[in-house]
Protein backbone atom coordinates (compact mmCIF):
# COMPACT_ATOMS: atom_id res chain seq x y z
CA UNK A 1 0.00 0.00 0.00
CA UNK A 2 2.62 2.50 1.08
CA UNK A 3 4.13 1.82 -2.65
CA UNK A 4 1.00 2.46 -4.34
CA UNK A 5 0.32 5.80 -2.60
CA UNK A 6 4.12 6.84 -3.11
CA UNK A 7 3.62 6.17 -6.96
CA UNK A 8 0.70 8.02 -7.05
CA UNK A 9 2.04 11.05 -5.83
CA UNK A 10 5.10 10.73 -7.43
CA UNK A 11 2.89 10.72 -10.85
CA UNK A 12 1.10 13.88 -9.67
CA UNK A 13 4.91 15.30 -9.21
CA UNK A 14 5.63 14.16 -12.70
CA UNK A 15 2.32 15.63 -14.35
CA UNK A 16 2.44 18.74 -12.37
CA UNK A 17 5.91 19.53 -13.55
CA UNK A 18 5.19 19.38 -16.99
CA UNK A 19 1.60 21.29 -16.58
CA UNK A 20 1.37 25.27 -17.39
CA UNK A 21 0.70 27.45 -14.26
CA UNK A 22 -2.06 29.56 -14.75
CA UNK A 23 -0.06 32.55 -14.94
CA UNK A 24 2.14 31.07 -18.04
CA UNK A 25 -1.08 30.49 -20.21
CA UNK A 26 -3.32 33.29 -18.89
CA UNK A 27 -3.88 36.16 -21.38
CA UNK A 28 -3.14 39.20 -20.10
CA UNK A 29 -6.05 41.65 -21.17
CA UNK A 30 -6.34 45.20 -20.91
CA UNK A 31 -8.87 46.19 -17.82
CA UNK A 32 -12.46 47.51 -19.70
CA UNK A 33 -13.62 50.83 -19.39
CA UNK A 34 -16.89 52.12 -18.99
CA UNK A 35 -16.62 55.10 -20.27
CA UNK A 36 -14.09 54.19 -22.24
CA UNK A 37 -10.86 56.63 -22.40
CA UNK A 38 -10.15 59.25 -23.08
CA UNK A 39 -13.64 59.94 -20.86
CA UNK A 40 -13.17 59.74 -17.57
CA UNK A 41 -13.88 55.72 -16.40
CA UNK A 42 -16.69 55.64 -13.99
CA UNK A 43 -17.17 51.32 -13.57
CA UNK A 44 -14.34 48.51 -14.64
CA UNK A 45 -15.31 45.57 -15.75
CA UNK A 46 -13.94 43.02 -13.10
CA UNK A 47 -15.30 39.86 -13.75
CA UNK A 48 -17.89 36.82 -14.71
CA UNK A 49 -19.36 33.87 -13.17
CA UNK A 50 -20.20 30.68 -14.53
CA UNK A 51 -19.52 28.18 -11.78
CA UNK A 52 -19.03 27.36 -8.28
CA UNK A 53 -14.92 26.93 -9.14
CA UNK A 54 -14.59 30.74 -9.60
CA UNK A 55 -14.73 30.94 -6.11
CA UNK A 56 -14.18 27.64 -4.19
CA UNK A 57 -10.94 26.10 -3.50
CA UNK A 58 -10.35 22.68 -4.56
CA UNK A 59 -9.36 20.20 -1.60
CA UNK A 60 -6.13 18.39 -2.07
CA UNK A 61 -7.31 15.04 -2.48
CA UNK A 62 -9.95 17.16 -5.81
CA UNK A 63 -6.44 18.61 -7.05
CA UNK A 64 -4.77 15.71 -7.42
CA UNK A 65 -7.86 13.88 -9.17
CA UNK A 66 -8.02 16.61 -11.28
CA UNK A 67 -4.46 16.60 -12.33
CA UNK A 68 -4.67 12.00 -12.92
CA UNK A 69 -8.11 12.90 -14.40
CA UNK A 70 -8.30 15.87 -16.22
CA UNK A 71 -11.57 16.40 -14.60
CA UNK A 72 -12.89 19.91 -15.06
CA UNK A 73 -12.20 22.34 -12.54
CA UNK A 74 -15.22 24.40 -13.22
CA UNK A 75 -17.74 22.61 -10.18
CA UNK A 76 -21.80 23.39 -10.43
CA UNK A 77 -22.31 25.75 -13.63
CA UNK A 78 -25.02 27.96 -13.99
CA UNK A 79 -27.71 26.67 -16.50
CA UNK A 80 -30.28 29.19 -15.99
CA UNK A 81 -29.78 32.18 -14.14
CA UNK A 82 -32.61 34.56 -13.65
CA UNK A 83 -31.76 36.89 -10.72
CA UNK A 84 -28.63 38.16 -8.76
CA UNK A 85 -28.85 39.22 -5.02
CA UNK A 86 -25.67 40.54 -3.25
CA UNK A 87 -25.30 41.52 0.40
CA UNK A 88 -22.19 42.13 2.50
CA UNK A 89 -19.79 39.76 0.27
CA UNK A 90 -23.02 37.14 -0.01
CA UNK A 91 -24.01 37.00 -3.97
CA UNK A 92 -27.10 34.77 -4.67
CA UNK A 93 -28.20 33.99 -7.93
CA UNK A 94 -31.49 32.28 -9.00
CA UNK A 95 -31.47 29.09 -11.32
CA UNK A 96 -34.54 27.38 -12.83
CA UNK A 97 -32.96 24.39 -14.48
CA UNK A 98 -30.62 24.11 -11.17
CA UNK A 99 -33.95 24.68 -9.45
CA UNK A 100 -31.97 26.52 -6.44
CA UNK A 101 -29.85 29.60 -5.65
CA UNK A 102 -26.80 29.19 -6.35
CA UNK A 103 -24.58 31.19 -3.56
CA UNK A 104 -20.98 32.79 -3.82
CA UNK A 105 -19.91 33.69 -0.25
CA UNK A 106 -17.13 35.66 -0.84
CA UNK A 107 -15.38 36.50 2.43
CA UNK A 108 -15.83 32.79 3.67
CA UNK A 109 -14.34 31.81 0.23
CA UNK A 110 -17.19 28.98 -0.68
CA UNK A 111 -20.21 28.29 -2.16
CA UNK A 112 -23.78 26.57 -1.28
CA UNK A 113 -26.70 25.63 -2.52
CA UNK A 114 -29.98 27.37 -1.31
CA UNK A 115 -33.03 25.36 -1.68
CA UNK A 116 -32.21 21.42 -2.50
CA UNK A 117 -33.54 20.47 1.18
CA UNK A 118 -37.06 20.31 3.03
CA UNK A 119 -38.16 22.50 4.63
CA UNK A 120 -37.71 25.35 2.05
CA UNK A 121 -37.48 23.10 -1.23
CA UNK A 122 -37.19 25.85 -4.08
CA UNK A 123 -39.10 24.60 -7.60
CA UNK A 124 -38.52 27.69 -9.67
CA UNK A 125 -36.33 30.14 -7.93
CA UNK A 126 -36.88 33.56 -9.90
CA UNK A 127 -37.01 37.54 -8.51
CA UNK A 128 -34.69 37.78 -5.16
CA UNK A 129 -34.00 40.34 -2.64
CA UNK A 130 -32.09 41.01 0.57
CA UNK A 131 -33.28 42.71 3.76
CA UNK A 132 -30.64 44.64 5.72
CA UNK A 133 -29.77 41.31 7.68
CA UNK A 134 -28.94 39.58 4.64
CA UNK A 135 -31.86 37.38 4.76
CA UNK A 136 -33.11 36.07 1.69
CA UNK A 137 -36.25 36.55 -0.24
CA UNK A 138 -37.08 34.32 -3.35
CA UNK A 139 -40.18 34.58 -5.16
CA UNK A 140 -40.89 30.94 -6.50
CA UNK A 141 -42.95 30.71 -9.44
CA UNK A 142 -44.12 27.51 -9.51
CA UNK A 143 -45.16 27.43 -5.64
CA UNK A 144 -46.44 30.99 -6.14
CA UNK A 145 -44.90 31.58 -3.09
CA UNK A 146 -42.26 34.33 -1.38
CA UNK A 147 -39.76 32.08 0.40
CA UNK A 148 -37.61 33.32 2.97
CA UNK A 149 -34.16 32.26 4.50
CA UNK A 150 -31.25 33.76 6.50
CA UNK A 151 -28.49 34.14 5.15
CA UNK A 152 -26.65 31.06 6.30
CA UNK A 153 -29.15 29.30 3.75
CA UNK A 154 -31.84 27.85 6.63
CA UNK A 155 -35.28 28.23 5.73
CA UNK A 156 -37.44 30.72 7.46
CA UNK A 157 -41.04 30.84 6.29
CA UNK A 158 -42.83 31.24 3.25
CA UNK A 159 -45.41 33.58 2.51
CA UNK A 160 -48.14 33.85 -0.49
CA UNK A 161 -49.34 30.78 -2.24
CA UNK A 162 -51.35 29.47 -5.37
CA UNK A 163 -54.10 31.42 -4.64
CA UNK A 164 -52.33 34.93 -4.12
CA UNK A 165 -50.70 35.02 -7.51
CA UNK A 166 -51.53 34.71 -11.08
CA UNK A 167 -47.44 34.69 -12.01
CA UNK A 168 -45.61 35.36 -9.47
CA UNK A 169 -42.26 36.53 -10.72
CA UNK A 170 -40.01 38.85 -8.51
CA UNK A 171 -39.83 40.83 -4.62
CA UNK A 172 -38.59 43.28 -2.82
CA UNK A 173 -38.33 43.79 0.88
CA UNK A 174 -38.14 47.06 2.50
CA UNK A 175 -34.97 47.58 4.45
CA UNK A 176 -36.43 46.66 7.55
CA UNK A 177 -37.78 43.37 6.54
CA UNK A 178 -41.42 43.89 7.45
CA UNK A 179 -42.87 44.40 3.98
CA UNK A 180 -42.56 42.23 1.14
CA UNK A 181 -43.38 44.09 -2.38
CA UNK A 182 -44.30 40.58 -4.65
CA UNK A 183 -45.24 41.25 -8.39
CA UNK A 184 -47.50 39.44 -10.25
CA UNK A 185 -46.71 39.55 -14.00
CA UNK A 186 -50.36 38.27 -15.48
CA UNK A 187 -50.41 37.48 -18.53
CA UNK A 188 -51.93 38.44 -21.91
CA UNK A 189 -55.57 38.04 -21.21
CA UNK A 190 -55.66 38.55 -17.36
CA UNK A 191 -56.19 41.54 -15.99
CA UNK A 192 -53.77 40.38 -12.32
CA UNK A 193 -50.74 43.36 -14.06
CA UNK A 194 -50.25 44.48 -10.00
CA UNK A 195 -47.72 44.39 -7.46
CA UNK A 196 -49.44 42.32 -3.75
CA UNK A 197 -48.10 43.79 -0.47
CA UNK A 198 -47.46 41.11 2.64
CA UNK A 199 -46.29 41.81 6.25
CA UNK A 200 -43.30 39.73 6.80
CA UNK A 201 -44.02 38.65 10.23
CA UNK A 202 -47.87 37.53 9.83
CA UNK A 203 -48.05 36.68 6.46
CA UNK A 204 -51.09 38.84 6.15
CA UNK A 205 -51.78 39.99 3.08
CA UNK A 206 -52.10 44.15 3.62
CA UNK A 207 -52.91 45.56 -0.18
CA UNK A 208 -52.57 45.89 -3.99
CA UNK A 209 -50.76 48.23 -6.17
CA UNK A 210 -51.82 49.07 -9.42
CA UNK A 211 -53.72 47.80 -12.39
CA UNK A 212 -53.42 46.56 -16.22
CA UNK A 213 -53.34 49.76 -17.82
CA UNK A 214 -51.11 52.46 -19.76
CA UNK A 215 -51.67 55.22 -17.01
CA UNK A 216 -49.21 56.37 -14.46
CA UNK A 217 -49.80 53.72 -11.60
CA UNK A 218 -51.36 51.34 -13.75
CA UNK A 219 -49.34 48.60 -15.01
CA UNK A 220 -48.55 45.93 -18.37
CA UNK A 221 -46.56 43.12 -17.66
CA UNK A 222 -44.63 44.12 -14.60
CA UNK A 223 -41.53 42.60 -14.17
CA UNK A 224 -38.70 43.71 -11.44
CA UNK A 225 -38.92 45.54 -8.86
CA UNK A 226 -36.70 47.40 -5.98
CA UNK A 227 -37.04 49.40 -2.83
CA UNK A 228 -35.01 52.78 -3.35
CA UNK A 229 -32.39 54.10 0.00
CA UNK A 230 -35.39 56.80 -0.55
CA UNK A 231 -37.70 54.34 0.21
CA UNK A 232 -39.71 54.60 -3.55
CA UNK A 233 -41.05 51.53 -5.41
CA UNK A 234 -39.12 51.36 -8.41
CA UNK A 235 -41.16 48.63 -10.52
CA UNK A 236 -40.15 47.71 -14.23
CA UNK A 237 -43.26 48.10 -16.11
CA UNK A 238 -42.09 45.89 -19.33
CA UNK A 239 -45.55 45.55 -21.21
CA UNK A 240 -45.16 49.94 -21.04
CA UNK A 241 -41.35 50.29 -22.01
CA UNK A 242 -40.15 52.11 -18.83
CA UNK A 243 -39.90 52.01 -14.99
CA UNK A 244 -42.08 53.69 -12.80
CA UNK A 245 -41.21 55.36 -9.48
CA UNK A 246 -44.31 55.01 -6.52
CA UNK A 247 -44.60 55.66 -3.15
CA UNK A 248 -45.03 52.38 -0.79
CA UNK A 249 -48.75 53.40 -1.05
CA UNK A 250 -48.79 53.30 -4.45
CA UNK A 251 -49.12 56.64 -5.63
CA UNK A 252 -47.17 57.78 -8.69
CA UNK A 253 -44.37 59.77 -8.56
CA UNK A 254 -43.01 59.30 -11.82
CA UNK A 255 -41.80 57.56 -14.85
CA UNK A 256 -38.28 56.65 -16.67
CA UNK A 257 -37.81 55.76 -20.18
CA UNK A 258 -39.90 55.04 -22.96
CA UNK A 259 -40.19 52.66 -26.19
CA UNK A 260 -37.12 53.32 -28.28
CA UNK A 261 -33.59 52.06 -29.19
CA UNK A 262 -31.92 55.39 -28.17
CA UNK A 263 -29.97 55.52 -25.42
CA UNK A 264 -32.26 56.36 -21.98
CA UNK A 265 -35.27 54.53 -24.15
CA UNK A 266 -36.31 50.41 -23.59
CA UNK A 267 -37.25 48.07 -26.15
CA UNK A 268 -37.23 45.34 -23.86
CA UNK A 269 -36.67 45.97 -19.74
CA UNK A 270 -35.89 43.28 -17.47
CA UNK A 271 -34.23 44.09 -14.19
CA UNK A 272 -33.97 46.98 -12.16
CA UNK A 273 -31.33 47.99 -9.30
CA UNK A 274 -30.65 50.95 -6.86
CA UNK A 275 -27.07 52.17 -5.56
CA UNK A 276 -27.00 53.90 -2.79
CA UNK A 277 -26.19 57.23 -4.28
CA UNK A 278 -29.78 56.77 -5.47
CA UNK A 279 -29.04 55.63 -9.30
CA UNK A 280 -30.69 53.37 -11.24
CA UNK A 281 -29.53 50.86 -13.00
CA UNK A 282 -31.89 49.23 -15.19
CA UNK A 283 -30.92 45.92 -17.88
CA UNK A 284 -32.50 45.70 -20.94
CA UNK A 285 -32.42 42.29 -23.13
CA UNK A 286 -33.11 43.96 -26.62
CA UNK A 287 -30.24 46.32 -26.33
CA UNK A 288 -28.07 43.83 -24.66
CA UNK A 289 -26.80 46.47 -22.06
CA UNK A 290 -27.38 47.88 -18.55
CA UNK A 291 -28.41 51.79 -18.66
CA UNK A 292 -27.49 54.03 -15.56
CA UNK A 293 -29.84 56.57 -14.74
CA UNK A 294 -29.41 59.60 -12.07
CA UNK A 295 -32.35 60.24 -8.76
CA UNK A 296 -34.39 61.85 -11.35
CA UNK A 297 -34.29 59.72 -14.39
CA UNK A 298 -31.75 61.31 -16.20
CA UNK A 299 -29.01 58.62 -18.66
CA UNK A 300 -25.73 59.06 -16.90
CA UNK A 301 -23.64 55.91 -19.12
CA UNK A 302 -24.61 52.70 -20.44
CA UNK A 303 -22.80 49.40 -20.50
CA UNK A 304 -22.24 46.78 -22.20
CA UNK A 305 -23.46 45.46 -26.38
CA UNK A 306 -25.24 42.85 -28.02
CA UNK A 307 -23.30 39.98 -29.28
CA UNK A 308 -23.83 36.56 -30.21
CA UNK A 309 -20.01 35.69 -29.23
CA UNK A 310 -18.99 35.49 -25.29
CA UNK A 311 -16.73 38.18 -24.24
CA UNK A 312 -16.32 40.91 -21.69
CA UNK A 313 -19.36 42.73 -21.11
CA UNK A 314 -21.26 41.07 -23.92
CA UNK A 315 -24.59 39.78 -23.31
CA UNK A 316 -27.54 38.11 -25.53
CA UNK A 317 -30.35 37.63 -22.74
CA UNK A 318 -29.52 39.98 -19.84
CA UNK A 319 -31.82 39.49 -16.79
CA UNK A 320 -31.60 40.46 -13.08
CA UNK A 321 -29.67 43.55 -12.14
CA UNK A 322 -28.13 44.66 -8.63
CA UNK A 323 -26.00 46.94 -6.90
CA UNK A 324 -24.11 46.49 -3.68
CA UNK A 325 -23.30 48.33 -0.94
CA UNK A 326 -19.96 49.29 -2.43
CA UNK A 327 -21.58 50.22 -5.66
CA UNK A 328 -20.44 46.77 -7.48
CA UNK A 329 -22.44 46.23 -10.28
CA UNK A 330 -23.90 42.09 -11.11
CA UNK A 331 -25.48 41.48 -14.12
CA UNK A 332 -26.63 37.86 -14.83
CA UNK A 333 -27.29 36.61 -18.78
CA UNK A 334 -29.24 33.85 -19.46
CA UNK A 335 -28.03 32.91 -23.03
CA UNK A 336 -24.38 32.67 -21.80
CA UNK A 337 -25.25 31.09 -18.38
CA UNK A 338 -23.19 33.77 -16.88
CA UNK A 339 -22.86 36.47 -14.00
CA UNK A 340 -20.93 39.79 -14.85
CA UNK A 341 -19.61 41.87 -11.53
CA UNK A 342 -18.73 45.44 -12.56
CA UNK A 343 -16.86 47.86 -9.94
CA UNK A 344 -16.55 51.67 -9.63
CA UNK A 345 -13.21 52.93 -10.90
CA UNK A 346 -12.61 54.64 -7.47
CA UNK A 347 -13.09 51.23 -5.78
CA UNK A 348 -9.69 49.23 -5.30
CA UNK A 349 -9.78 45.81 -6.33
CA UNK A 350 -9.02 43.99 -3.23
CA UNK A 351 -11.19 46.71 -1.45
CA UNK A 352 -15.02 46.46 -0.46
CA UNK A 353 -17.02 43.14 0.72
CA UNK A 354 -15.76 41.23 -2.71
CA UNK A 355 -11.92 42.81 -2.28
CA UNK A 356 -11.51 38.41 -0.51
CA UNK A 357 -12.43 37.48 -3.75
CA UNK A 358 -9.72 35.15 -5.59
CA UNK A 359 -10.07 33.04 -8.54
CA UNK A 360 -9.29 29.52 -8.61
Amino acid sequence: MRYVVSGYLLLLMLISGCASTPEQTAAVTAPLYFPPPPEQPRFVFERTVQASGSIQQPDREARMRRMLTGESESGKALAKPFDVAACQGQVFVSDTVQRSVMTFDVPGQRFYEIGTEEPGVLRKPLGLDTDADCNLYVADGTTRKIMIYDQSGRFLKGVGGQEWFERLSHVAVDTEGRRIFAVDTGGVSSTAHRVRVFDVQSGEHLYDIGTRGEQPGQFNLPRDIEVGPDGMLYIVDGGNFRVQVLNQDGSFIREIGGLGRMYGQFARPKGVGIGQDGNIYISDAAHGNFQIFDPDGQLLLFVGERSEKFDRAVYMLPAGIDVDEDGRVYMVDQYFRKLDVYRPAQLGETEGFLGAWKLP
